[in-house]
């Protein structure tokens, strides 16, 4: 029998683990990731477990916080700053799907253009709503945005 944990129970357990490793860095970032777990299932509507689809959100959404923040630290010559959200950014990812690398995501978006039928700028929210739906978690926003322009101009 395979037991598969929700990604709060995975948290919690990890945050377990780091907690006796006396490991800081990973026990920040496992806490505040459940404590967004935690407010997403305190709103409204919000059952008692998320839908791996809201869990996907969730991590992203703090890998996109951590990676904001690096960067502003970075131009502002902050590296203290910058190496604590690199790490907490490292321990996010982990629990993020793989990524696709650039050849990967153009295979991808050229494929969507195709079934789409796309030729021109004009038909750019056609194919970023359907790549956005496909490529959920293996790729960030930025990223299928920018290939798609590249690909459609």
């Amino acid at each position: 029998m395979i037991l598969i944990m929700s990604l709060k129970e995975q948290i919690e357990a990890d945050i377990k683990k780091a907690m006796l490793a006396k490991n800081k860095d990973e026990l920040r970032a496992l806490r505040a990731i459940k404590s967004m777990i935690l407010l997403a299932q305190t709103e409204r509507g919000a059952g008692e477990n998320l839908s791996e689809d809201n869990e996907l959100k969730i991590l992203q959404k703090a890998a996109k916080q951590r990676t904001d923040s690096l960067a502003l630290y970075q131009e502002q010559k902050r590296e203290d700053l910058a190496n604590i959200e690199q790490a907490e950014l490292e321990v996010i990812k982990r629990y993020l799907p793989e990524q696709l690398s650039e050849e990967e995501l153009s295979v991808k978006i050229n494929a969507i253009i195709d079934k789409v039928g796309a030729s021109s700028m004009k038909d750019m929210g056609k194919v970023m709503g359907l790549a956005s739906k496909e490529l959920a978690g293996k790729s960030d926003g930025k990223s299928i945005s920018m290939a798609v322009k590249k690909l459609l101009s």
